[in-house]
């Protein structure tokens, strides 16, 4: 297996994290220029009422304090689902050499799906790779949804 997948297999662990506490599974992980794990995250916006909690958000700011810099510059972050705006520009302000994610995200991605922000004049732009166990990626965030949907068809009087 490829470092790539090996790293978004352990993503995906931080998206189980997220769905066993009831959150969209969503994980993301980010290492270093030598390859090392020194951030890890995962969806917290309902558990703690954080508009901010997205998995990306989570490990940014994880690794920014692991590394006591904001400048993410020699990094790569792994994550699940095709980060959404905020994400992709907390990606960019943290200088991030890599992107690498799973699944797409027809309904809020900003890398490819919606809108790719990495095509305007920003400063800074990561090297992005996509489609990394999209199929085991995908699956996450599907069953996640058809659990719920089985769940509110089985309250159904």
């Amino acid at each position: 297996m490829l470092f790539d997948e090996e790293m978004m297999l352990l993503a995906a662990e931080e998206a189980k994290k997220a769905a066993a506490i009831g959150e969209i599974p969503v994980g993301a992980v980010i290492t270093d220029e030598n390859g090392e794990v020194i951030a890890k995250g995962h969806n917290v916006r309902e558990t703690q009422n954080d508009p901010l909690g997205h998995a990306e958000v989570c490990a940014i700011a994880a690794a920014a304090k692991h590394l006591g810099s904001r400048r993410l510059s020699g990094c790569t972050l792994y994550v699940t689902l095709e980060p959404c705006p905020m994400c992709a520009g907390a990606v960019m302000n943290a200088e991030m050499k890599r992107l690498v994610y799973g699944a797409f995200d027809e309904n809020g991605g900003a890398c490819a799906s919606v809108i790719c922000l990495f095509e305007h004049k920003f400063p800074h732009k990561p090297f992005v790779r996509s489609r990394v166990l999209e199929k085991e990626c995908s699956a996450l965030m599907t069953d996640f949804f058809a659990g719920i949907r089985k769940n509110v068809s089985d309250k159904e009087p």
